[in-house]
């Protein structure tokens, strides 16, 4: 029997009056979370749905996320976190793809009505039987979209006890749906024992302070929020305080008035939260102990800056949804490696490989393929595909990384992200870190366009310093200077803001 719901159960029995959450004035200790999450199985059980079922989750960070993601656990069901942005259309074809029975959403705004494109997509999915509406007005028993049941008059009647259901290690406790950059999106199932080590792993990772604080900004949809935020903090007796959706100015309020002792976030939210501090002179936040860097690679200026300011530095790990996630860290007790995603975490291993799968010695340049208590048990419902990453155990990333003589690795780029102008490779992110040297570029984006003579040209794209004028020839002049005549970019294009998806990632996509 090993269930992830213990994460919660484990500290709502030990800790009960702890406070587990904060989000604006409410206050919620482990008991109640762990009550309204056994009135969440039991209303499921109610419903017919138990072990195997699949229970999908569209949420930002709210008090709701929780109750509802450990309320399936309970029950032996495996919850699908669902991307908050999905239209209707999307929101059909994931409920088709893992087969869900059961959707619980978040009503949302009229800026952005998530509960009526999730009734949407719900109505599109034959094999979809209950859906549940999270009012956005507390404990509303109605809403805005007509014919759905909220839960909270679902849950009248509900007991607030409820005996978890045996699961085995190997049973799926999530699936989390990759961004689809490449074809459609697939689910990638992690069961109780990848997503539970990662938690144990990840939580032993750090020193416990005597107040664990964890500013929650990084959507808990994603993994990344998910395990190092989430069941983490749930483990650690941890209170999260809730942000659904991260800005700058609010997360720094956030940090000073809930003392916050830990970050996690992407390399855009640090961008951000250096900006508006430079810019508006707002107070570095004291209490803050720890800063936690994954979802892409922390541009080296950004680093340097956050330890000139904060007065500690970012520690950088490495992971992927296949990963659940942590797979590499930049681990306490040994030197922090600027620009690193440091090495491999306890019970994984991971090597260079080429495009055949042999293993590659030395430094590399070579991809990453990673085995452990952390790989996924496959993409659902996708055996070939599934069989094209996984081989022996191992799992091959399509990142691209080196490795230094002390076993550290550093990510290349993506390989899908690679250009090749001419015949010859050029990695995005090397062209990023040395225009991020410019005074007069404060964030950047490098992509490949197509080109009738070089197959594909780099351009970049800027959003400009504060207070600052660079022409586009003058930029380009200054990269010629400063890279190899085949990396420099051709082009650029100045931008108020970049595409970026829910979880803060630059969409290159998009861009090209």
């Amino acid at each position: 029997m090993l269930n992830l719901s213990i994460v919660l159960e484990d500290s709502a029995r030990e800790a009960p009056d702890d406070i587990a959450m904060v989000f604006g004035d409410l206050r919620l200790p482990y008991s109640m979370v762990n009550t309204v999450a056994n009135q969440v199985a039991n209303l499921l059980t109610s419903r017919g749905i138990g072990k195997g079922d699949k229970v999908a989750l569209t949420c930002p960070n709210l008090p709701y996320f929780p109750f509802v993601y450990y309320g399936i656990l309970k029950t032996g069901a495996t919850v699908v976190p669902l991307n908050v942005l999905l239209t209707p259309r999307e929101v059909a074809y994931h409920l088709a793809d893992c087969e869900a029975k059961a959707f619980f959403s978040f009503e949302g705004t009229p800026e952005l009505p998530m509960g009526q494109r999730a009734y949407e997509g719900f109505a599109e999915t034959p094999g979809a039987e209950h859906f549940f509406i999270l009012p956005a007005a507390a404990f509303a028993t109605t809403s805005s979209v007509e014919g759905a049941e909220t839960i909270w008059s679902a849950l009248d009647g509900m007991s607030p006890v409820y005996e978890t259901a045996g699961t085995a290690p190997d049973d799926t406790a999530v699936i989390l749906y990759t961004s689809g950059t490449t074809g459609r999106p697939k689910g990638a199932e992690l069961s109780h024992q990848n997503m539970l080590m990662n938690a144990i792993v990840s939580d032993e990772m750090f020193l416990r302070q005597e107040r664990n604080v964890f500013l929650t900004a990084l959507p808990l949809f994603h993994s990344f929020g998910q395990t190092v935020l989430m069941n983490m903090g749930f483990r650690r007796r941890a209170t999260l305080v809730l942000m659904p959706r991260f800005e700058p100015g609010e997360a720094l309020e956030l940090m000073r008035r809930e003392q916050v002792t830990k970050f996690a976030g992407v390399p855009t939210m640090y961008w951000a939260l250096l900006s508006k501090i430079h810019a508006d002179g707002e107070e570095v936040p004291m209490s803050l102990k720890v800063a936690v860097s994954g979802g892409a690679a922390l541009p080296v200026e950004v680093l340097k800056d956050f330890h000139t300011t904060f007065g500690f530095g970012v520690l950088e790990g490495y992971g992927l949804s296949e990963t659940s996630p942590v797979a590499s860290f930049n681990q306490l007790g040994r030197p922090n490696k600027p620009g690193s995603i440091g090495t491999p975490v306890w019970g994984v291993e991971m090597k260079l490989i080429d495009a055949e799968w042999n293993t590659l010695e030395g430094t590399g340049p070579g991809e990453i393929a990673i085995r452990g208590h952390n790989i996924m048990k496959g993409y659902y419902n996708r055996p070939e595909e599934s069989a094209e990453v996984l081989r022996d155990g191992w799992f091959r990333t399509g990142d691209i990384a080196q490795r230094d003589e002390d076993g550290y690795y550093y990510i290349v780029d993506r390989a899908k992200d690679m250009i090749i102008r001419g015949g010859f490779n050029v990695y995005p992110r090397e062209v990023e870190e040395v225009l991020l040297t410019h005074p007069s570029v404060s964030l950047v984006a490098v992509v490949g366009v197509p080109h009738e003579r070089h197959g594909e040209e780099i351009k970049a794209y800027v959003i400009p310093a504060p207070g600052t004028t660079v022409g586009a020839d003058e930029l380009i002049a200054w990269a010629k200077d400063n890279m190899a005549a085949y990396k420099y970019p051709r082009e650029v294009e100045f931008r108020e803001t970049l595409p970026m998806t829910a979880t803060g990632k630059i969409l290159k996509r998009e861009l090209r």
